[in-house]
């Protein structure tokens, strides 16, 4: 009897044991789990305007190799390029981005305004622009119809290509753009700006518009299938086409706009997917001088300083270059111009 209770006592501190052993591994095997967890793949969504879409297609692999050394982790993209106001609506409306780059501020400000970006997005980098450019006009090789400035837009018979700036950011550039010119020449002529001039200089340029495309993009793929003379584009647009071997003429009018591209975090997304760490650093990583140069080899004016001064050759600064603040800053642009009521709506109107 006394056999049988040792028996019994020696099998119940065995199980303890085994149980012991047990919770042990498993233990050890839940942490494997979350060191393997830290270590699997971040998928990044990136919601950018159209525009933007080539010098990511060489940025993006070397961000994903950068963070691969420095995490040890896989970092895939989903992309999506529209028209920037377009793609602004979208986010809003639920297409859930980690990482959005749009053609102009007012753009991003939608997005805050929505809840779905912070309002200090502006602390990083350039005031949070990662890309600038200019608005010029685009000709066929040669220059034949002799463009030199916007007032010969409004010459009879000159066939005029730019977006629609209910969808597209960079057409909102270009009719600020000639808008802005035609106060520049008021002021020139009169000695203050004139809103009137600046609007009748806008209209007689538009009365040679053939299309009002979508984006910037499909307004550029329109210019290259032939349809109009000229095109009032970004410059980087030109540029990157030039570089692949098109021969298109640029011509950058003497009194043009400063154009700024912003990039954001949208901090609703990434906190709802777990990829604040990844998209921060995505964003970061465009300031960068390399992703800097990147921008610069497809055309566009370099934010950071040094990485300009080292290809400034290629981007004259016309005598006349104004910036937003010259029309008033973006919330007296979209009061002014965008409303309902606005010159843009007026002209299109024929009022």
């Amino acid at each position: 009897m006394k056999h049988f209770k040792r028996s019994r006592q020696l099998h119940g501190w065995l199980a303890v044991l085994l149980l012991a052993l047990t919770i042990s591994g498993c233990g050890n095997k839940v942490s494997s789990q979350a060191d393997a967890a830290s270590k699997s793949d971040v998928t990044l969504v990136i919601g950018a305007y159209s525009v933007a879409k080539d010098a990511m297609a060489d940025i993006l692999p070397l961000f994903a190799e950068k963070w691969k050394a420095e995490t040890g982790q896989t970092i895939t993209f989903q992309q999506s390029y529209e028209a920037s106001g377009t793609q602004a609506r979208a986010i809003a409306g639920g297409f859930e981005a980690d990482v959005t780059l749009l053609a102009m501020e007012g753009d991003v400000d939608k997005l805050v305004k929505a809840g779905f970006v912070d309002s200090s997005w502006k602390k990083r980098g350039e005031n949070g622009m990662v890309t600038r450019s200019v608005v010029v006009i685009g000709t066929r090789e040669g220059n034949p119809k002799g463009i030199k400035d916007f007032a010969d837009l409004t010459k009879p018979g000159i066939k005029v290509l730019y977006p629609n700036p209910k969808t597209s950011g960079g057409a909102q550039w270009d009719i600020n753009a000639i808008y802005g010119a035609g106060l520049k020449q008021s002021e020139e002529k009169e000695g203050l700006k004139d809103p009137a001039a600046a609007k009748s200089f806008l209209t007689s340029v538009h009365a040679n518009v053939e299309s009002l495309d979508k984006s910037g993009r499909a307004s550029m793929a329109a210019f290259e299938y032939g349809v109009g003379d000229v095109i009032v584009t970004y410059e980087n647009e030109l540029l990157a086409r030039i570089a692949q071997g098109v021969k298109y003429e640029v011509v950058i009018p003497k009194d043009t706009i400063l154009i700024e591209n912003p990039a954001a975090v949208v901090d609703k997304y990434v906190d709802k997917h777990g990829t604040r760490e990844a998209a921060e650093a995505f964003v970061n990583f465009l300031l960068t001088s390399e992703a800097q140069e990147i921008f610069a080899k497809h055309g566009f004016r370099p934010v950071d300083q040094e990485v300009y001064e080292a290809n400034k050759s290629r981007f004259p600064v016309p005598p006349g270059l104004f910036d937003i603040s010259y029309l008033g800053g973006w919330d007296k642009v979209r009061s002014t111009l965008y409303s309902k009521r606005g010159v843009w709506y007026q002209v299109l109107a024929g009022i």
